[in-house]
């Protein structure tokens, strides 16, 4: 139990980190205080790191899209939020469109996407992308046969168009368990400010299941190249997820200062992984 008396000798980070590793078999909750903190010392220097990123990108007028892609409740939106939490937001944006409006619909399909990409020094982060025609919206009903075929033949052409003028597409998938899903779906339902995120499609997550694997595995295979291919995050531990993306996206690039902030940046190899087509499945 901590007292009063013992909080007056706790007066360094050191004391108290000491004091909750000889003490955990009292309490487990001092294991997740203390994991917390190593995140914590873990994270801030990788930011500090994507700062003197974003400064490179700003002096080349690189143009950088990160795509974040994968089945509900696999903390898509929790890694952007680390991702720019401390980046200049006049040269990054966060792009999470909602669907389309009548208009968009009769379009060619990448024209609203179109409009999204990364100018010059810019990176943008697409929480969502144009992958939604390739997983999403044939496994809900929310597209034709006829424009899902028509989408798997276009998306390697205009992602070699993107890739020729020199933007730069970073492609991942997050890969969350079953089981887990179905926790993260639970808190969200239990937590007031977090309501909101289940959705009707969020519902179909684990019935549709196996229709969402099926896709997922015809989106790798086809979509797979080496001037974009895809990177699959395993994110049942979301923590390490965070981090691992983040040394991923740094060990890409050459910029100024690289790993000034940190020992090292290169990507945990258990958790990010190139798609290959003999890949076991992940997230089943």
């Amino acid at each position: 139990m901590i007292t009063e008396e013992l909080l007056s000798d706790l007066k360094t980070r050191d004391s108290l980190l000491k004091y909750l590793e000889t003490n955990i078999d009292e309490n487990p909750m001092y294991q997740t205080a203390i994991e917390v903190y190593d995140y914590e010392q873990e994270l801030l220097p990788l930011q500090a790191e994507l700062v003197e990123f974003q400064r490179w990108v700003q002096k080349e007028n690189k143009k950088i899209a990160i795509i974040f892609e994968g089945r509900d409740a696999s903390g898509k939106g929790g890694t952007i939020k680390r991702f720019k939490e401390h980046l200049n937001p006049r040269a990054m944006r966060i792009v999470a469109l909602n669907k389309p409006t009548e208009v968009e619909r009769n379009q060619w399909y990448f024209n609203r996407y179109i409009k999204e990409l990364p100018n010059a020094g810019e990176i943008v982060f697409f929480d969502r992308s144009w992958y939604n025609r390739a997983v999403v919206e044939p496994v809900m009903g929310f597209c034709t046969k006829q424009q899902y075929n028509r989408f798997m033949i276009q998306v390697p052409e205009f992602e070699n168009m993107l890739y020729e003028s020199g933007t730069t597409i970073i492609k991942f998938w997050f890969s969350v368990s079953k089981d887990e899903q179905q926790s993260r779906f639970e808190k969200r339902l239990n937590n007031p400010l977090k309501k909101w995120k289940f959705s009707p499609v969020d519902e179909k997550g684990q019935e549709l299941w196996d229709d969402f694997t099926l896709y997922k595995n015809q989106m790798f295979s086809r979509t797979h190249n080496s001037f974009s291919p895809w990177v699959i995050i395993k994110s049942n531990n979301k923590k390490r997820a965070r981090l691992e993306s983040i040394k991923y996206v740094l060990s890409l690039f050459d910029y100024d200062n690289k790993g000034k902030n940190c020992k090292t940046i290169l990507p945990d190899p258990n958790v990010v992984q190139r798609y290959f087509r003999n890949t076991i499945q992940l997230d089943q």
